[in-house]
Formats: C-alpha cells, sequence, structure tokens
C-alpha cells in the first residue's frame, strides 16, 4: 500500500499494531526516504488519535542502526511494552545464555590467569636479576607495567562497546597478548638479547630495550583489553529482566572471581616455580601455552553466547552531552522535567531503555533543553536519557576514586613483599619455595571462602538484611577497604621481625611463610571489593556502556599502581632529606638497611583515612531504581528455589519493602 493510500485510509492505520520502516543502512536517500514516511505516519496519528508505535531500522546484517532509530508517533504515550527489543531478539535464542555459555568464560579465565598472575607476582624478580634494574627500578617498572595493563582494560571495553562485539574483541587482544609473550621468550631464552649487570638504575639500551619494552606492553595490551570485555560478556549471558536470571548474575561474579583465582594459584606456583627455579624462558613458555589454550576455550562457545551488538561509540555521547552543556550554557532549564528533549521509547540502538530524568547534577540538564527555534539535531540538543547516562557516570566516579588507595597497597604485595621473601627462608624441609609463590596463600584462601560466600553467607545475610544479594555492593566493597588497612599494619609488623632477626641476629633469616599473615588478609579484602566493584559498574551503568564501565574496576587497579609508582618517587626524595643518612626510605637495592616497615604503615594510615572518605561517597550515592523485572516474580522465584540457599517466608517479606519496580523519584541532593 502506498503511504498516501495508507495516510488516507483511516481504518487501515487504526488496524496497525506497530509500522516499521526499513531502510538500505548504506544508502541516504533511502534513510531520508524512511525517515520522511515515518514523521508522516507519527503526525498524522497525532491528529486523528491513533497512535501507531513506529520503528526504523537498517537493512544489514550487523543490525547497526542509525541514531534515533526508533521513535514513537506521539511524545505523550511512555509506555514501551508495545515495543520489543529488536536487538535483543535478533541475537539471543532459547539455548543461548545462561550458566552453560560461561563455563567457557570460566575456563578462558582460568587458563588465561595461570600466565597473567605468575607474571604479576614474578616478574619484579626477573626485571631484577635478568634485566639487571636496581630495587627500586625493578619495583617502578613493575608497577607501571600493571598499571598500563589494567589502564588499556577501557580501550577493551570502548572498542567492545562501540565497534566489536565482546567476543571478537577478546579474540583479537587475545591475539595480541600471544605475540607479546613469544617476544618474552625470545628475549629469556637468548642471553644475548639480555642487558649485562652495569650496576645503574636500568642497564637496559638500544635494540635489548626496545625488544624489552615491547615484549611486556603487547603483552599489557592484550592482557588489558581481555579484561576490558570480558567480565561483560560473561554477564550478558543472564537476562536482568529475568528474576532467576537476576539472581544468578550476583552468583556469576563470584564464581568468575573463583575461576581466576584457581588460574592465579597454578600461576603462582607451578609457572613461578618453573621461572625462578628451572629457567624464565620455560616459564614463559608455559603462559603462552594457557593463554592460547584460553583463546580456544572461549572460542569454542561461540555458539552457546548471547552477543551483544555494538551501537554508538559512549565516549562521544559523554562528549556530546558535555559540549552541548556548554553551547546551552546560557539557556534557562525548564522547571518541569516533561519539557526537557527525549526520543520516547528507545534511543541510538534499539537495546538502550529510556532512564528516567533526575534533579541531581541540574546544569547538566542545560544540554537536554532544546532552544526556542532550534532543530532537535545532534550537537544541539541531547536527550534525557543521554544526559542521565552522563549523571550515573559521575557518580560512580567517587566511588571509583575511593577503591583507588586499595590498589596501591596490593601493588607492593607484588613488589616489595616479594623482595623481602628473597631474605627469607625459603624451605619446607628440603623443598625450595620460591619467593614470588608467596600469593598462593591469599589464593587458597580465597578458593575456599568464595563457595562459603556464595552459599553460606548470601542466605544468611538474605534473611537478616533482606537484600537479594545479602549485602549490597558498596558494603562489600567497603569491608575490602577496611582488611586492605589492616593488612598493611601487620605487614609493617612483619618486617620490623624479619629485619629483627637478619640485622641483630647474624643474618638469620624467618620462615617465608610470616608473610602468609598480611597476604590472606589481602586476599580476603580483594575477594569483597573487586567483585563488589565489577557488580557494581555492570548492575548500574547504562546499557550500552558496560564494557566500559565494567572496566572501571581494572581502571582503579590501574590508578592504584601508578600511584604506588609515585609514592615510592614521592617517599625516597622526601625522606632522604629528612634523615641523618640523606637515604630514602626504600632507596638502593638491600631491604635491611630500608624502611619499608613505614612505608607500609604510611599507606595504612591513608587507608584509614580513605576509608572515612569512601563512607560518605557510598551514602551520598544513590542506587538506579529502574529495575526493570516484576518484583512478585522475584519474590516468588526466592521462595521456591533452591539453587540460592534456603529463603524462608519472612526474609521474602522483607523483599516486598524493597521498590525494585518502580519508577525513579526525583530526588536532589
Amino acid at each position: 500500500m502506498e503511504s498516501r493510500e495508507l495516510l488516507a485510509n483511516k481504518e487501515s492505520l487504526a488496524s496497525c499494531d506497530i509500522a516499521i520502516f526499513v531502510h538500505d543502512k548504506s544508502n541516504e536517500s533511502s534513510w531520508k526516504a524512511s525517515s520522511k514516511l515515518l514523521v508522516e505516519i507519527a503526525r498524522h496519528g497525532e491528529h486523528t488519535g491513533f497512535k501507531v508505535p513506529c520503528l526504523i531500522v537498517a537493512a544489514k546484517d550487523d543490525q547497526y542502526s542509525f541514531p534515533m532509530a526508533v521513535q514513537e508517533s506521539t511524545r505523550d504515550s511512555k509506555d514501551e511494552t508495545n515495543v520489543k527489543d529488536v536487538e535483543y531478539q535478533a541475537v539471543s535464542k532459547p539455548k543461548q545464555g545462561g550458566y552453560r555459555a560461561t563455563h567457557f568464560i570460566f575456563a578462558m579465565m582460568l587458563l588465561d590467569n595461570i600466565g597473567f598472575v605468575a607474571n604479576m607476582a614474578s616478574l619484579v624478580l626477573y626485571f631484577l636479576f635478568v634485566m639487571h634494574f636496581d630495587s627500586p627500578g625493578a619495583s617502578t617498572t613493575t608497577t607501571n607495567f600493571m598499571g598500563t595493563t589494567f589502564l588499556l582494560t577501557v580501550v577493551g571495553g570502548f572498542i567492545s562497546d562501540t565497534y566489536m562485539n565482546r567476543l571478537n574483541t577478546c579474540i583479537l587482544f587475545g591475539i595480541i597478548q600471544l605475540l607479546g609473550y613469544a617476544l618474552l621468550v625470545i628475549q629469556s631464552h637468548d642471553e644475548k638479547l639480555q642487558p649485562e649487570l652495569c650496576g645503574k638504575k636500568s642497564c637496559l639500551h638500544g635494540t635489548k630495550a626496545l625488544l624489552f619494552y615491547a615484549s611486556i606492553y603487547l603483552l599489557a595490551l592484550g592482557g588489558g583489553g581481555i579484561r576490558g570485555c570480558v567480565p561483560a560478556l560473561g554477564a550478558d549471558q543472564f537476562d536482568d529482566m529475568n528474576p532467576k536470571e537476576y539472581l544468578q548474575l550476583a552468583s556469576f561474579f563470584n564464581w568468575f572471581l573463583f575461576s581466576i583465582t584457581i588460574g592465579a594459584s597454578l600461576g603462582v606456583t607451578f609457572v613461578v616455580y618453573v621461572s625462578t627455579i628451572f629457567d624464565w624462558y620455560k616459564g614463559f613458555l608455559i603462559s603462552l601455552s594457557c593463554s592460547a589454550s584460553a583463546l580456544i576455550c572461549i572460542v569454542a562457545g561461540k555458539r552457546f553466547y548471547r552477543k551483544r551488538i555494538p551501537g554508538e561509540s559512549p565516549l562521544l555521547s559523554i562528549l556530546q552531552v558535555l559540549v552541548v552543556t556548554v553551547k546551552n550554557w546560557s539557556v534557562k532549564v525548564p522547571d518541569n522535567s516533561e519539557e526537557l528533549y527525549e526520543i520516547e521509547t528507545h534511543k541510538s540502538t534499539l537495546k538502550n531503555k529510556l532512564i528516567p530524568h533526575t534533579s541531581q547534577f541540574r546544569v547538566l540538564d542545560k544540554a537536554a533543553t532544546l532552544p526556542k527555534d532550534t532543530e532537535a539535531i545532534k550537537w544541539r540538543v541531547c536527550t534525557v536519557t543521554q544526559v542521565e547516562e552522563v549523571k550515573i557516570l559521575t557518580r560512580m566516579m567517587p566511588i571509583l576514586l575511593s577503591t583507588i588507595l586499595m590498589n596501591t597497597c596490593l601493588a607492593q604485595l607484588q613488589t616489595f613483599s616479594v623482595q623481602q621473601g628473597t631474605f627469607m627462608n625459603t624451605f619446607i624441609g628440603t623443598f625450595n619455595i620460591p619467593a614470588a609463590s608467596i600469593p598462593v596463600i591469599p589464593f587458597v584462601f580465597m578458593i575456599l571462602l568464595i563457595p562459603v560466600y556464595e552459599f553460606a553467607f548470601v542466605p544468611l545475610a538474605r534473611k537478616i538484611t533482606g537484600h537479594p544479594n545479602g549485602i549490597t555492593e558498596l558494603q562489600r566493597v567497603g569491608v575490602g577497604l577496611v582488611l586492605s588497612a589492616i593488612s598493611m599494619i601487620i605487614a609493617g609488623l612483619v618486617e620490623v621481625k624479619r629485619k629483627h632477626y637478619f640485622n641483630d641476629h647474624n643474618n638469620k633469616k624467618i620462615s617465608l611463610f610470616w608473610l602468609s599473615f598480611h597476604y590472606a588478609i589481602f586476599g580476603i579484602a580483594d575477594m569483597f571489593t573487586l567483585v563488589g566493584l565489577l557488580e557494581f559498574f555492570y548492575k548500574e551503568a547504562p546499557q550500552g556502556m558496560r564494557s566500559l564501565s565494567t572496566s572501571f574496576s581494572f581502571l582503579s587497579l590501574s590508578i592504584g599502581y601508578y600511584l604506588s609508582t609515585v609514592f615510592v618517587e614521592l617517599i625516597n626524595t622526601v625522606t632522604s632529606r629528612i634523615t641523618k643518612s640523606n637515604k630514602g626510605w626504600l632507596e638502593g637495592t638491600d631491604l635491611n638497611q630500608n624502611h619499608v616497615e613505614l612505608f607500609y604503615w604510611f599507606l595504612a594510615i591513608l587507608s584509614m583515612l580513605n576509608f572515612v572518605i569512601y563512607i560518605f561517597c557510598a551514602k551520598w550515592y544513590k542506587y538506579r531504581n529502574d529495575i526493570s523485572f516484576d518484583r512478585e516474580m522475584l519474590l516468588k522465584h526466592l521462595a521456591t528455589t533452591s539453587n540460592h540457599g534456603n529463603v524462608s517466608t519472612s526474609s521474602v517479606t522483607r523483599f516486598q519493602d524493597m521498590p525494585f519496580k518502580e519508577e525513579r523519584s526525583e530526588t536532589s541532593h
């Protein structure tokens, strides 16, 4: 039927449930023609009272839709139930998703972290004894490498949200990581490619330096990119509109960490032992083999995954809001939020749901205010949903910043604590344990405690608090921050004891397992904080930014490692001026003459102050309240399921007080 006939025939229009316009993505005239027709239908519906929901989609295999891909015939209706999520239907099948799909992801992370965590634990020794850095140089090179690795998770998250699906992004960065391992194997195997001992801060020059930095930063790019997209790929396998899968999502992050921990345990024992006792190139070769096997595992599960189609650039959307806010600085924001600009139902890609307006950060509402006599086009006005996405990320930033110092403490466990182990008794009977293998102790604790947390703590806490996950994500992070401060206090006490025996008792070495106390406490802290952050950033993020948002957990790690480098240099600079010996606390290669214990206590004091700040940030933060599934369905599921523990009637009653399905009220802070 011609468009004019359709517009003239009210009965035909009235019988339409939905009007779908298909255009050729590669043909601009097709897009313009479809857009024009859509506007005609929409205007006719407003004039006649026949409100027909309208969709406009691109006729391409990748289903990539234009900005403003979906429009509704009227701005009066806010009911989204008549518009189906076309993108989700296009990429999801009944046999896809769920825990079956995540088994491949768990296997991938287990294998990949065998080499990745082994490097985190032992590279400081490789830099110290093979590349011939001095002690502070080896520590700062390690923390710079790890900081860069976790910083590059943002690149992986950005690419998987914008240009490639998460699986393909993971494969791309997996190949890059294999290349980095290959170069590392070559240099560690051939002594001609290694520097000679020179007694300086760094002995690397020329081609040897080029090969060295190329290998470790290809490794950083590959490892970081993988970690920027894999958590979101796994979480995508659970539909948060399904109450059963919504609860499974919280469990997924626990088992995700569990798989990482098992791989890490194998890495810091077997791989580190091979590297330090036999030969470094053999350890790197094992890491390369495990990384290749991990890549095979993730590819093997391809047909089981729910794949999210990439959409518009989240960073471009953020930039657009900021630019338009500045452009509209003199424009008055209307008192009625209903007057702010919005494209009803969906925006950008069909997967992105509308986000209700909030009155927090009102200055950003200028971006959604359409000036008079101005056409509603990009870079002139933004939708309320776009603005709210930026507000969500802004609210997250204090939480992100509050966790950085904990990761600075973590960096010490992979640098100075490992170096401490070289001055301790590493034998159990006749068996020599590499100092770099000491992190296996917190990993063992985590392997034991994660199932206890999942099967015992969560059901018990759920009965007490009435929260589906036992405690909130931010409460979980807070527990980790407290434990990290305690860990640093104990680390300082252990160092005092070690130095006392070594310096005052004829170089007597205490057992390596004295380090296990603060390692174990920090391992428990990491179990709470890392999973809490991953779940927090995934659930709270806008749907089109979930990879980028989950990478913020690792961004905190990155900044923490860089901050460690800054602290080491700053502490040495300041203390060298105030001590009688004119020597910094951490200066030189002999830890027995340094004051690492004072550095640990310095970090402990900062950690306690940071926790106080975190409490204010956590209280200030308001969780998103626009959860899309039916509360009654969740209550029914909790009352009948045994997969998440036995939930008593009193526990279910508590859930009835939780606002799972109600529109977010406008609050000002």
